[in-house]
Parts: structure tokens; sequence; C-alpha cells
């Protein structure tokens, strides 16, 4: 195992030596703060199966489903297992999906016709359970849920609606739920047409969503302008959400990952690449390193520093850099970026198990009661503990810049 097993333990009786632990992690050096990452990554891990015995129910639903959410945390999962190779990860995103997924590939309460992009983060870990086990149902439910993109609902331009009732809309966070999928898919299973569709779905978005000036991305865009909070010339949603950012911060280098080097769209991601990270290193807290809820309004009353857009941006800027796709000199944006996330949302409990705080649990536009993507929408909906929507990013965040210098 690459880690230091010293602190890894399963009960976490050893409170003190966390105590010094997280003294010593908060300390680190940009020399060091790789080895710091994986050491913090495998400690929310370990935490987050204390929190959540059971995988599916790790969005606070003792029923669990078949959700993003989860599928968010059992990639992370698979990923740490892959760094450290301990299988006790591994174990722990195979059961998500054993329990999910029958001897037929079929999943349970999964809806093709539904066409919510969101379902198909649920499946990218499934390619990993299948390579390693070679177990028939995990490719049966991996085609599944790429023939819902088959006859997914379209705006004209060819990018995917986010939802089937979220008409002629694509959200930011779409982006990450479906491409990533999709172009593994395309690599894996031998259908490189698809990689155009893939590549598309990001020019599409950043063509209709990106604002030169501020360097970010308006969450929404709905091609009918029919939404309320849809700008009646535009289609735009009002503002620049900080998690849908990062939402699609991650999906630009994840895709990267499949999209062959001599693809013809690799040119266009990369250049949609550096927007995001100009906007993202723009934006940046001057003292804290991080990122606000609202990202361009750091300065406004009742806005807050979130912990789920500041462990995505550190997660999409040390693996943007680990692969060269970006200047060294955001080096420094993910070290801060980082190093904020310890001092101010990392949280040691009595049981020796650690949180991740201030995380925003959910936003979204249009539904009922209805989501109107103001600035007062925003910073009004809950804030919790533990969500795994900065837990996930945080493990993987870790990794990315351990992976980049594990000293």
């Amino acid at each position: 195992m690459r880690i230091l097993t010293f602190f890894k333990t399963k009960y976490f009786s050893a409170v003190l030596i966390l105590a010094f632990f997280l003294s010593a992690c908060l300390g680190r050096t940009d020399e060091n703060i790789g080895k710091t990452g994986l050491e913090m990554s495998v400690k929310m891990a370990d935490s987050e199966m204390v929190h959540f015995p059971h995988p599916s129910t790790v969005d606070f639903n003792p029923n669990g489903k078949w959700n993003y959410t989860v599928g968010l945390i059992a990639e992370s999962m698979i990923k740490l297992w892959k760094e450290t190779g301990d299988d006790t990860y591994y174990k722990y995103a195979k059961g998500y999906a054993d329990d999910f997924i029958n001897e037929d590939g079929d999943i349970r309460n999964y809806k093709l016709t539904d066409f919510n992009i969101d379902k198909l983060n649920s499946g990218r870990f499934l390619f990993d359970l299948y390579e390693e086990t070679g177990d028939e149902r995990y490719k049966k439910a991996i085609y599944l849920l790429r023939d819902q993109l088959r006859d997914h609902p379209r705006v004209s331009e060819g990018g995917f609606w986010h939802k089937k009732r979220y008409t002629h809309q694509m959200w930011l966070d779409g982006l990450y739920m479906g491409a990533p999928f999709y172009a593994r898919f395309a690599k894996e299973f031998n259908e490189p047409e698809a990689f155009d569709d893939v590549v598309n779905q990001f020019v599409v978005v950043h063509k209709h969503t990106y604002d030169s000036e501020a360097k970010l991305n308006y969450h929404g865009w709905d091609e009918s302008r029919q939404q309320r909070w849809a700008d009646p010339e535009t289609g735009l949603s009002p503002n620049f959400w900080g998690r849908a950012m990062g939402w699609y911060s991650m999906a630009i280098v994840d895709v990267l990952d499949y999209l062959p080097e001599n693809h013809e769209g690799r040119e266009a991601m990369l250049n949609i690449l550096d927007d995001v990270v100009a906007g993202i290193k723009k934006h940046q807290d001057s003292e804290t390193g991080l990122w606000y809820q609202v990202l361009d309004q750091g300065n406004r009353e009742g806005n807050y520093l979130e912990s789920s857009v500041s462990s995505m941006f550190v997660y999409a800027l040390a693996k943007a850099l680990r692969k060269g796709y970006i200047s060294e000199s955001y080096l420094k944006v993910a070290h801060k970026g980082y190093k904020g996330i310890l001092d101010n949302f990392i949280k040691e409990n009595e049981n020796g198990t650690i949180n991740i705080t201030t995380v925003c649990a959910v936003a979204g536009l249009g539904g009922n009661p209805y989501r109107d993507g103001t600035f007062d929408y925003y910073i009004s909906e809950p804030v919790r503990e533990n969500d795994p929507k900065g837990v996930g990013p945080f493990i993987q965040a870790g990794i990315e810049l351990y992976n980049i210098n594990p000293n």
C-alpha cells in the first residue's frame, strides 16, 4: 500500500492521535501537501464508512436509491482503492451496485423513460466493477444506462436536456452527470462516433452560458425562454452558482481521460478548460483560498464560502495540472484552495472521524416549489455536514494532489 497505514484504524479510537494528525496536516507546506492530500482522503473515506455503513444511504436516505450522489461516492471509493490497494473501498462501492443491480442487469427503481441525466453518473463506477469481476450484470447495467441517451431529448443544437420534465434546458450540472459516463462507454465499448456527441455537449453549453467578462458560466440555459428564471433574450439563469461550475470543471477533466489524443474536438475541450480555470483563479477568495456559493458576489451579505465547490475546483485544477493541460501557475491556486478547505471545513469528532462542513445540500432551477435562480434563492438553501457532494470531491482532490507530488 502506498500510504502510511498507521493513520487508518477501523474504529477510530485514538482521538488524540487524530488531533495530532490533523494539526500536522493543517501545517503542511506546499512541498508535502500531496502526502497530506492522500492521508486526508483516506481519513475522509474511512469516516464516510462509519457515518454511513450502508453505501446507498450516503445521501441521508435510509432506504437508498439509484442516485448521482451515491455514484459520486462510489466513484471516489474506487479511485481510492486503485490508489492505495485497500479493497475495503472497493467492497464498499461494490455493495452499492449489488444492492441495486439484479442478475439480469436491471437497476432497481431506475426508469429509463424519465430521461434524467443524473442517473448516468450513478453508473460510472460500474466500468471498474465489470473490469475487475467480468460479471455480465454490470455490463448489462452499463448498456441500459447507455441506451437512455439514444432517445434522450435534446436542444436543437444537440445538447441533452437536463431531464424530460425540465424541457429545453441544459444545466452545467448535467455535463458531469452524463458526459464522463458517455465518453468512457465510447472508449471501452468501441463507439468512437460518440466522441463527437460528447464534445458537442460542452461546445453547446459553453457557447450559451459562458460570460467572458466574469469568466464564469451561468447555471442554466433554457432554449425556449419559457422558464421564469430564464432571461427573455438569452434564456440564461441569473447567477453563477458555485457548485454548478464545480460540476462543469470536473466534467471537462474527466472526459479528457477518454477522448482520443487525435480527436478534432480535443482542442475545443482544452480551450473551454482554459476559460474555466481562468474563472476559478479570478474568483478565488484571496484570504482563505476558497470559493463562494454565488461565485462573483463574495462581498454580498448572506453569501458564504462553500466546501463542495472548493473541493471540486481543487480537484479539477490538480487533475488538469497533473495531465499537463494548464499552466503550472495554477498549482498555487490549487494548494491555497486545499489548505483553505482543511483550515475552514474539516472538523474532527469525538469518535475519531472527521466531517466536511458547509456543504449546500441542494440547488436547482424550476420545479415545485419553484427555484428562481436568484441570489437570495442560492444562499437560502439548507447547508449540512458530510453531504456526498462535498465528501466525494474532497476525497478525489486529495488523490489528485498526491499524484502531482507524492512526497
